[in-house]
């Protein structure tokens, strides 16, 4: 795997299983009830980020399979993933999840399914970024649906950044539990 690669998915993976610790004590009741009613409750977020990072998965190996023929990331795609960066970090800016995400996210509503699918999307994923050579690391194979099109990088650097995101959610839960 890419030298990048690695550090990034070590971080990303850092980041899962703090998550993942930040719930583990809460009862199956508090993993499933929002705080406040119409808002997204632990399970959901967390089914949430799986399903994110599921359904790019997905992409990413499709694309794969065509790296050669894709065009390698620059300038304008270092501003687009800082941008995308900036606002998942401003607590103001808000966007919807894109429709195929909430068409198609998972209902896990405990903390042993969860983590296991959560698991299993990382595995598939360090597998594919194991399969990229070192000259094809900046391809653009990953698709966001605000930034466009994107590598590999750069939907690491993504995926933290909506962990991130997300986790001042869960905080807020994890105070109130």
């Amino acid at each position: 795997m890419h030298l990048k690669l690695r550090q990034l998915f070590l971080e990303i993976e850092n980041q899962r299983k703090e998550t993942l610790n930040s719930v583990v004590g809460f009862t199956q009741s508090q993993l499933n009830q929002p705080l406040i009613p119409g808002k997204w409750s632990a399970a959901q977020i967390l089914n949430h980020l799986i399903t994110a990072e599921q359904l790019s998965l997905r992409y990413m190996q499709k694309k794969f399979l065509g790296i050669k023929d894709t065009t390698d990331s620059g300038m304008l795609e270092e501003i687009k993933i800082n941008l995308l960066i900036l606002s998942q970090r401003l607590p103001g800016i808000k966007f919807k999840a894109p429709k195929a995400v909430m068409e198609q996210m998972m209902q896990l509503n405990d903390l042993n399914s969860i983590a296991t699918e959560w698991n299993k999307v990382r595995e598939e994923l360090a597998l594919l970024l194991e399969k990229i050579p070192d000259d094809l690391v900046n391809r653009k194979i990953y698709r966001h649906a605000i930034a466009g099109y994107l590598s590999v990088k750069h939907s690491l650097i993504f995926f933290r950044e909506h962990i991130t995101h997300h986790g001042v959610q869960l905080r807020k839960l994890t105070v109130t539990k």
